[in-house]
């Protein structure tokens, strides 16, 4: 199986990193174009980010790692398999403040973006004819350069923006990540396994494993707070008068968990990081 993996930019080091943890071979140096994984039967190709999702839907390549937003900036005829859990943005429109509230106020006006096939389809969903000027890089100074009324551009905390005067407006065109992404005639075999290894690696890093012992009289208030995934597994300690619990809890809420068992009566509370996994 062939998988395209971005080669440079803010996705590539956690791809790389992220097919490292779910077992397969990546490449050591940044030069490399081609990997062979001869023990998993995969080849990996690292291409320029934007490059990615055309392979992929041309067949060229079976599956690939690429963003959200590339991919719908592509028309590229592959589809999305997963998010992958990083590389999270968020795509708004900006302009002059008080010119414009939504998407309906900027019909026949110029919108510039470094992601004109994205921006044409939303527009065009919401009826909005606009013109749409494909820039490559510094869409913020579009506007006072006369290049356009307003823009469409990744926005975090908007402090660019402010400081060539603009603002948001309107809802936001897309929230995007980091996804797999597969070819429709792609072998179903190699997909689902690299669907599950992928899987496996974002369930440990949303996961921890968390152990206690809880009195048997509170081991059903217990696992209220650590219901598990499917149920925790409780088993009888040698004092009978106790159990030992076992669950896989959000990673997020750890210790505000670990206190509430605390709390209720539970001891020896322990935590311990997952690997990996398979559900």
């Amino acid at each position: 199986m062939r998988i395209a993996v971005p080669n440079k930019g803010s996705l590539s080091e956690p791809a790389v990193e992220m097919l490292r943890e779910s077992g397969y071979r990546v490449r050591r140096d940044s030069k490399e174009l081609i990997v062979a994984d001869a023990d998993n039967d995969v080849e990996f190709f690292y291409l320029r980010p934007r490059d990615v999702a055309l392979y992929v839907g041309k067949g060229q390549v079976d599956a690939g790692i690429t963003g959200r937003d590339l991919l719908l900036d592509s028309g590229s005829a592959a589809t999305e398999v997963m998010g992958l859990g990083f590389g999270g943005s968020t795509f708004r429109f900006a302009g002059r403040p008080g010119e414009a509230s939504s998407a309906a106020d900027l019909d026949g006006r110029r919108v510039a973006t470094s992601y004109a096939g994205l921006v044409r389809d939303h527009l065009a969903a919401k009826g909005v004819t606009a013109d749409v000027v494909r820039l490559d890089g510094a869409v913020e100074t579009a506007i006072t350069l006369g290049v356009a009324d307003a823009i469409a551009d990744v926005v975090e905390t908007g402090t660019t923006l402010r400081q060539q005067g603009l603002e948001v407006f309107g809802e936001p065109i897309l929230r995007s990540e980091a996804v797999l992404i597969r070819r429709a005639d792609a072998s179903e075999g190699g997909i689902d396994v690299l669907h599950r290894r992928l899987t496996g690696v974002v369930t440990a890093r949303e996961y921890v494993l968390l152990d206690y012992d809880c009195p048997a009289e509170l081991v059903e208030q217990a696992v209220q707070l650590t219901p598990g995934l499917e149920s925790p597994t409780v088993s009888t300690l040698h004092d009978e008068r106790w159990c030992a619990v076992r669950s896989m809890v959000p990673r997020g809420r750890t210790n505000r968990i670990m206190d509430e068992l605390y709390d209720l009566g539970a001891r020896a509370i322990l935590v311990t990081e997952i690997t990996a996994c398979r559900l």
